[in-house]
This record gives structure tokens, sequence and C-alpha cells, in this order.
């Protein structure tokens, strides 16, 4: 996520993947976006993206979430949120286990 577009996440008052942020918390964090609960809009690829990053943290609820998503969504909205999670994990916000 490039730094404009994190500014204007924040502005709007989403709640936001952090560095501290373990595998399940990710995990709730995913399942706010893909219900459209606790001041999350309902984003499929937002939600994808959160449950990407909640399994690299060891979430296996997320995989299994991540899976059914990618079942609904289409080829261009999961390469999306591949990409996402690649710019958080980049820019350092979220900070996988080595």
């Amino acid at each position: 996520m490039t730094a404009q577009e994190l500014a204007q996440t924040e502005e709007q008052g989403l709640p936001l993947p952090t560095a501290e942020m373990g595998g399940d918390d990710l995990f709730r964090l995913g399942m706010m976006y893909s219900s459209g609960q606790g001041g999350c809009p309902m984003d499929r690829v937002s939600a994808h993206m959160i449950f990407n990053l909640a399994a690299m943290k060891g979430s296996i609820e997320a995989r299994e979430y991540r899976r059914e998503m990618s079942q609904e969504m289409e080829r261009e909205e999961i390469a999306e949120a591949q990409k996402a999670a690649r710019r958080w994990i980049d820019a350092g916000v979220v900070k996988l286990a080595a």
C-alpha cells in the first residue's frame, strides 16, 4: 500500500493491519471486511488481502476463508488483493515471522 493510500484509509477511520497484529487478530479484521462490520465496508479484495496476511502469520482459519473467498472472486480481484498484501509487507506495516 502506498503512503498516499495508507493516509487516505487512515483519514476514513478504517481499521487497518498493524505490525503488532498476530494471525488471529488479522483474521478477525478480515472477517470485519468480509462482512461489513465493525466500521469496515464490505470489501472482498481487502478481506482477501487481510486473510492472506493472517495466513502468512499462521492463522489456519484465514487460509480457509481466503480459499472460500477466492471461489467467489474474479482473477483480477484476487491479483489485486495479493498485490495489496505485498505492498503492506514491503512497507513494513505487517511483519512476517522469520
